[in-house]
């Protein structure tokens, strides 16, 4: 058994702040105290360290830019990681992408995952019998916010690089709506989709607003998840009318297309009056909200998780017992407590995402 985290910003996270995944999180937080980074971003959380001693097998490691607009993220510093126009935004995603081709050089413990051989291979290093130093953590590309895409048909380049899932907002982009800046899908956005279609890419309907929302499931024809969309109903009017959190007739509608949500474990999408500062939340509300999912989609099929750790948060806005990436493995513990027997816990916390891929990756 291994944990699929659905979203990470590991290359982002590299460039803007420094942070070189082969150093454990609490390394960081040493090199880290009293910076800039830590005032903004938060204690960190992810290190392959603890990410292999937590048994996360699987990583959904994201391309992300941010537009120049943006108030959402302390990065202003760092301008070369915010853009004004696509092509920046392309530039962006490309140093991106070559951060993750230079992790993937510098050692076997991280491998791309870009066909269903290559995901079999990282698998296979999870078997029981093999000792820690075997193992491997698999990296699979979701590109979150889709304007370094110049142009629809310029995906199939990403594609040959490796980028298997798309999210084309995170704010407004110019192929949809966003997260504070709602909207439908754009002439391009239409167009993108359909070219993703015909190459069976897995869409990420993360960050989309309501409007796109539902244009996309009654448009797209391929498979669909959210990779880190909590259910609003925990935090009612906080979501403070941007739609970042799924409504239960989102849930409802993704997963009658078989769609899987990755539940976020950050403070300020699970409770209506968290403020950093405040006393963690409780771990139990993580299950809460895993149980949610399950009780209005009749099964437990379409919840996994999808942290966003070092996504503009750190250890200081988790819940109690998240500390870093690796806690993630306690989950398999709670679960069972909770009353959710082998095969559920499998799926949540791997299975369901695995499914996903299974339907959408090339063989080789």
């Amino acid at each position: 058994m291994i944990i699929v985290d659905a979203h990470e910003d590991i290359a982002f996270n590299a460039l803007s702040w420094g942070r070189d995944y082969f150093k454990s999180a609490l390394e960081k937080r040493r090199a880290e105290a009293d910076t800039e980074a830590a005032a903004a971003e938060g204690l960190a959380m992810v290190g392959l360290p603890e990410a292999i001693l937590g048994r996360v097998g699987l990583v959904f490691a994201t391309i992300f830019t941010e537009p120049d607009r943006s108030t959402a993220l302390a990065t202003a510093p760092f301008s070369g990681q915010r853009y004004r126009t696509a092509k920046e935004a392309n530039a962006q995603g490309m140093q991106q992408l070559d951060y993750y081709r230079r992790l993937w050089d510098a050692s076997e413990r991280v491998q791309p995952v870009r066909t269903q051989v290559e995901l079999d291979a990282v698998l296979s290093t999870w078997a029981d019998g093999l000792e820690v130093t075997d193992r491997k953590q698999g990296m699979l590309l979701l590109m979150e916010n889709a304007d370094p895409i110049l142009e629809p048909k310029q995906f199939e380049e990403w594609y040959d690089y490796g980028v298997r899932v798309v999210g084309p907002a995170w704010a407004s982009t110019r192929y949809c709506g966003g997260t504070g800046e709602p909207g439908p899908l754009t002439a391009l956005g239409r167009e993108l989709l359909d070219v993703m279609g015909d190459m069976n890419v897995l869409l990420d309907l993360s960050h989309m607003p309501e409007e796109s929302f539902f244009e996309a499931l009654d448009r797209y024809d391929g498979q669909m998840i959210a990779s880190h969309s909590n259910p609003r109903r925990f935090v009612g009017s906080r979501d403070d009318g941007r739609q970042r959190l799924l409504s239960d007739t989102q849930i409802r509608r993704l997963a009658e297309r078989d769609g899987v949500i990755g539940m976020v474990p950050y403070n300020r999408f699970m409770h209506p009056d968290w403020v950093k500062g405040d006393a963690p939340i409780p771990a139990s509300r993580v299950l809460d909200m895993i149980d949610h999912v399950c009780q209005i989609t009749g099964s437990d099929q379409h919840v996994g998780i999808g942290t966003d750790f070092d996504g503009g948060f750190g250890a200081d806005s988790t819940p109690e017992g998240f500390d870093t990436v690796g806690d993630l493995w306690m989950l398999d513990t709670w679960l069972r407590e909770r009353g959710y027997g082998d095969a559920g816990v499998e799926a949540i916390l791997s299975g369901n995402f695995l499914r996903k891929l299974r339907q959408t990756l090339p063989v080789r």
